[in-house]
């Protein structure tokens, strides 16, 4: 976005702004980010972001600006750890006429240390047991998409070319046989892209949660195992074991089918890791991961029946 299409932007949100400072954030990858310094009536400075969508999210949902910004007004409202919205737009009159979101900017960083300590684990865990702790059934988060009709069609929709060096075609077969899975946990709502990169740290505190654009309702297995896959790649075993025993501790929910919503987590980089831009010895090491975790998969899986 260029600055004066920016100051429309802001013009739009009250006649009396003016654009100080702008600034493009780096790392989005699902949207363009700017990070803005609004002079607002009566003086007063104000940092704000604005997130302007991009091709995959508004193909997905075309309403996903004003989706996430309910979403976030909701959960700012009751008290989470979330940033403030302030203004959507599904199209702009300015010269783009993509969605944005405005939203307040926190301070923080989700810079993440390579040896976490047991404190930055805990506290994501314990972060994600109380977003799916929420009773829904009190909040109409029915603009939100369902999980299951999600994964039903990336399940029911085989590609014609399978990426099987993360070994998708193992992972439909087995999928393909049980879907729909049988939910035996209440619904929950789902970050739905829950990893260290989308959470803002200060002084060794989580400051807010960050992007999202992805949220559902469904099943908080899902949510679990993608972070399990997450933090396997960025700490190892250890740490993955970690988070899922301390989430366990806060969230006691039923873990029965939780192989399979590890292999679904693991479907997600399929046809895609090669295209992240990744180092060659970051992509080795995400790849041997990866391999492990849906091997741990596939042994839950088989326990069962060879015991019986």
């Amino acid at each position: 976005m260029i600055n004066d299409a920016l100051q429309q932007l802001i013009l739009q949100m009250d006649a009396q702004n003016k654009l100080l400072y702008a600034k493009e954030l780096t790392g989005g990858v699902s949207a363009n980010v700017m990070y803005v310094e609004i002079e607002q009536k009566g003086d007063r400075i104000q940092k704000k972001i604005v997130r302007e969508y991009g091709e995959i999210d508004r193909k997905r949902n075309p309403k996903v600006a004003k989706d996430e910004y309910e979403l976030l007004h909701m959960l700012h409202t009751q008290g989470f750890a979330v940033p403030k919205p302030y203004y959507y737009a599904l199209q702009s009159s300015v010269d783009w006429d993509k969605p944005y979101l405005v939203i307040e900017y926190v301070e923080g960083s989700t810079d993440f240390p390579e040896d976490p300590s047991p404190s930055y684990i805990f506290q994501l865990a314990e972060q994600l047991s109380c977003i799916h702790k929420l009773d829904i059934s009190r909040a109409d988060l029915s603009f939100l998409p369902r999980l299951h009709d999600d994964y039903g069609k990336r399940i029911g929709n085989r590609p014609e070319t399978l990426d099987e060096s993360l070994q998708e075609g193992e992972i439909r077969d087995v999928l393909e046989k049980v879907w729909p899975l049988p939910q035996h946990n209440n619904s929950a709502l789902l970050h739905g892209d829950f990893w260290p990169g989308n959470v803002l740290w200060k002084n060794g505190r989580i400051a807010a949660v960050i992007d999202w654009e992805d949220a559902q309702t469904g099943d908080p297995l899902a949510d679990l195992a993608n972070v399990r896959l997450e933090l396997l790649w960025a700490f190892g075993l250890e740490a993955m074991h970690s988070f899922t025993d301390h989430y366990l501790k806060h969230n006691e929910i039923d873990i029965s089918t939780l192989p399979y919503w590890d292999l679904c987590a693991a479907l997600r980089p399929a046809s895609k890791l090669a295209g992240w831009g990744l180092d060659t010895r970051t992509e080795q090491k995400m790849r041997k991961r990866h391999k492990r975790f849906v091997a741990q998969a596939f042994e839950k899986i088989k326990q069962p029946s060879e015991e019986a």
